[in-house]
């Protein structure tokens, strides 16, 4: 961009301000804006009240002071700011004797703004010296104790300040601006909303992990933390070491996608499972904060979702009425999370259990019972501490002690009033299954045994799927660690 008949390199997620001649403040490139020429006409005339040779002056409008608000919040400010690209003395000068000629209590959340982005000890003295004579508070140049007083206030939003944010963060970044200039609801304070120092998806999320059998994760002695979780009977722990440096994963757990979010400022791991009424949504990592806690993104949108309420907050999605389910996550050491659950998940085949109505076997602790019936469809219950013996093929079942149970879709319910609860079960093919699970433990008829004796063993796991935390030989250049998570 030309500055003053001098090309400068920009960055390519820069967007710099035009400069400014003598008799002209600086403003945004607003393309087609209808007030364009009336802006462009606005701040000629505040930068020279006395009018411009040849053109009438502008003070007899009937919208003026609006029009200059406007014009001060939309292109001054962020004026302000890019100086800190191209630093003008006299800028600076003409566009701060123009706030301190219109200020008002909106102002003061979009001069904080410029002074966080700027580098220019001119304008950050400038701006904080109009504060403190408008505001009468002396907090000089701390920013923390301006913020703090303006966060206790109600708030005060100029009609332009998502504008005004808009076009002060696509100095930044232009993804960062998208978060203001689409149409749609607010449901946070927008002065409240700063930037993280790290760009959308700066810190990139980890995707699609790849997963290790319990005993191959050498890496992780028995005092790490580790963030743990199951779905459908997926167990899963995450190395908290690996998800720090990330602060989200991707992933698909128990066949249900789901982003796990860990705020290394607050402390919080939440995980959500991320499709909302058909629709999955793609989260990542905004680079902007709200409290001290991360916001997240979604791709399709740009809109900004709050971490602690899965709900969009900001933008498109905003009052929508989505709130993503959460799923419980359990903050504890590797070694106490493998003797919590210490196999993997269990397949049966079919042709196994068609030769063995009455099946028992346990998993993750919970003795099971799985019951056949001569269609081959098959029911599995908590069997806690009893032993079933002989099964009807239909609704009745006899434990060892000649104890009769009624089989329903529910439970197992005995003459003396006990209940053991159905277990969640499904049929799937082995390769889908092994697919999403490839630890599985699977129990199968032993080729030329009878049925009393099944064979039981754990395949190797599948390679681990490109684009995972795996990317390069000595593992990934984010977070050092030699994969992504655990697998029981």
């Amino acid at each position: 961009m030309d500055v003053d008949g001098q090309r400068r390199p920009v960055d390519d997620d820069a967007v710099i301000l035009p400069g400014a001649c003598d008799r002209q403040i600086a403003l945004l490139d607003i393309g087609e804006h209808p007030f364009g020429l009336a802006l462009e006409g606005i701040a000629r005339y505040a930068a020279n009240p006395a009018g411009l040779a040849g053109k009438p002056s502008m003070h007899q409008h009937p919208n003026m002071l609006a029009i200059r608000s406007f014009v001060v919040a939309f292109a001054v400010f962020p004026m302000l700011a890019a100086t800190a690209f191209h630093p003008r003395a006299e800028i600076t000068d003409r566009a701060a004797d123009l706030i301190e000629a219109q200020w008002e209590p909106s102002f003061l959340p979009m001069a904080l703004e410029a002074i966080r982005l700027t580098r220019s000890a001119e304008v950050s003295a400038a701006l904080a010296g109009i504060m403190e004579r408008e505001t009468g508070a002396g907090h000089g140049d701390d920013l923390v104790a301006w913020q703090r007083e303006m966060w206790n206030a109600p708030e005060a939003r100029h009609p332009r300040y998502a504008a005004f944010k808009s076009a002060l963060y696509s100095l930044i970044g232009p993804r960062f601006s998208a978060y203001f200039d689409a149409p749609g609801n607010t449901l946070i304070r927008l002065d409240e909303i700063v930037r993280a120092g790290v760009r959308q998806d700066g810190i990139p999320p980890l995707r699609n992990p790849a997963m290790l059998a319990a005993g191959d994760a050498g890496y992780l002695e028995d005092d790490h933390i580790v963030f743990g979780l199951s779905v459908n009977g997926d167990a899963r722990a995450y190395p908290k070491r690996i998800v720090a440096r990330h602060e989200m994963f991707i992933d698909t757990v128990g066949g249900v996608p789901v982003a796990g979010v860990y705020c290394t400022l607050c402390g919080t791991a939440i995980l959500y499972y991320t499709e909302h009424e058909g629709i999955n949504h793609r989260l990542g990592t905004s680079g902007v904060l709200y409290r001290s806690n991360k916001l997240m993104y979604d791709q399709a949108t740009q809109s900004l979702w709050s971490t602690m309420r899965g709900a969009p907050v900001v933008g498109p999605l905003a009052g929508k009425g989505i709130a993503l389910k959460s799923v419980a996550v359990v903050t504890t050491t590797w070694g106490e999370w493998r003797r919590r659950h210490p196999e993997a998940p269990l397949a049966i085949s079919a042709e196994f259990l068609a030769a063995t109505p009455v099946h028992h076997d346990a998993i993750e602790g919970t003795a099971l019972v799985v019951l056949t019936d001569p269609s081959g469809a098959n029911r599995a219950y908590a069997s806690e501490d009893v032993t079933f013996a002989r099964y009807d093929g239909d609704r009745r079942v006899e434990d060892g002690s000649g104890m009769i149970w009624t089989m329903d879709e529910h439970a197992l319910t005995a003459e003396d009033g006990r209940v053991l609860r159905r277990i969640p079960a499904q049929r799937a093919f082995w390769f889908d299954w092994h697919a999403a699970f490839p630890s599985t433990r699977l129990v199968r008829q032993r080729a030329g045994a009878g049925a009393s004796r099944p064979r039981s063993f754990s395949p190797r796991p599948l390679p681990r799927p490109a684009g995972s935390c795996r990317r390069a030989p000595r593992g990934c250049p984010i977070c050092s660690a030699p994969g992504g998570g655990v697998r029981r």
